[in-house]
């Protein structure tokens, strides 16, 4: 047997007489607490967690009343039994109530995370949620979003990669979602952007990722997303290299989107004549992309395409002939990369003529 001495800094709380009575009455009868008991002292578990009380607080107060109630007894093995119990139906209930709660935070995480990229949502009330998990909407935030899709805020791998940004990166406000399947992740624009970003997409290899543009106050968050999800789709339809892009080095693409007849007629008057080379156009087209990615040093662009350079320079040369237009002139060069770029975004020349409208 022990002997429990009093700590005289103990607290009893405010219901520390019928913790009291409870354990004097176990000790005298040595009986185990009874199921009614058990719950009763897993609800106010739960309950003080709901107050926002801390478990290590609550254990410290019920051993201090505890030690006051058995203070100078010998204890047995019944009474301790009984201790431990209580003390575990205790926790138990804290840690309902904990998850419980950890649970609707996490829930008004993903719906304000949610609203933010929702071009519908209250402006107002976004700015007023904010603070709550901790983002100042008043600074510029930008926006990335991954190749690919199929992600679920649940999945593990998911989880695994928000945990490693916020251990690296968690003071800077980092917000980690899933939309429409896609990984996107928000950030302040601030020192430490670049470096997040790239982190963000280190994590997720094999996977193109297009930023957005900074933009502040409550609808900045949505604009960086609308730009870098409109550059994504069209960095994948025209398969852009590099795993990282940023939307403001794309502008021109929306440009040449938003009168489509026009660029439809632009790629239909300077590449039409390639129909008629041996082979279809498709060859030509793609000599005149890897030249251009080799900045028109032909060694390279013929070592991108698997050919000699006297094997490139002939299909140059065709090019010249069937459109009147030299890449290696530099006004005439812009005319024919308009061109290519519109025939990618466009799907041509799998059809017989430019999608229009």
């Amino acid at each position: 047997m022990a002997t429990v001495r009093v700590d005289a800094g103990g607290s009893a709380g405010f219901d520390g007489g019928v913790w009291a009575g409870l354990l004097a009455e176990v000790a005298r009868s040595g009986r185990r607490l009874r199921r009614e008991e058990l719950e009763s002292l897993r609800e106010y578990g739960d309950q003080a967690a709901e107050d926002g009380r801390a478990l290590a607080e609550l254990v410290d107060e019920r051993l201090a009343v505890t030690g006051r109630v058995w203070e100078g007894q010998p204890v047995d093995a019944a009474s301790m039994a009984a201790l431990r119990a209580a003390l575990a139906a205790l926790a138990a209930g804290h840690g309902r109530a904990y998850r419980e709660r950890l649970r609707r935070e996490e829930a008004g995480r993903r719906e304000f995370v949610a609203d933010l990229l929702s071009s519908r949502s209250d402006l107002g009330r976004l700015a007023e949620h904010a603070e709550r998990f901790g983002l100042n909407l008043a600074c510029a935030h930008v926006v990335a979003v991954a190749e690919g899709d199929g992600y679920d805020v649940e999945d593990p791998s998911v989880r695994a990669l928000e945990r490693q940004l916020l251990g690296r990166f968690g003071e800077q406000e980092i917000l980690l979602a899933v939309k429409h399947g896609r990984l996107v992740c928000i950030v302040p624009s601030a020192p430490g952007e670049a470096a997040a970003i790239e982190a963000f997409a280190a994590l997720i290899p094999g996977r193109r990722v297009v930023v957005g543009r900074p933009h502040s106050g409550p609808g900045g968050v949505v604009h960086s997303y609308e730009e870098a999800r409109s550059a994504l789709e069209q960095a994948v339809q025209l398969d852009l290299p590099g795993p990282l892009l940023r939307a403001a080095d794309l502008l021109v693409l929306p440009v040449l989107l938003r009168d489509r007849g026009a660029l439809a007629e632009l790629v239909r008057g300077v590449l039409g004549p390639l129909r008629t080379a041996r082979g279809g156009a498709r060859p030509l087209l793609e000599t005149l992309t890897a030249y251009a990615d080799s900045r028109y040093v032909s060694a390279e662009a013929a070592r991108r395409l698997g050919l000699s350079v006297r094997a490139l320079a002939y299909r140059v040369a065709h090019v010249v002939r069937l459109t009147g237009l030299d890449p290696d002139d530099p006004l005439q060069r812009y005319t024919l990369e308009t061109a290519v770029f519109g025939a990618r975004l466009l799907g041509w020349p799998e059809h017989d003529q430019p999608t229009e409208g």
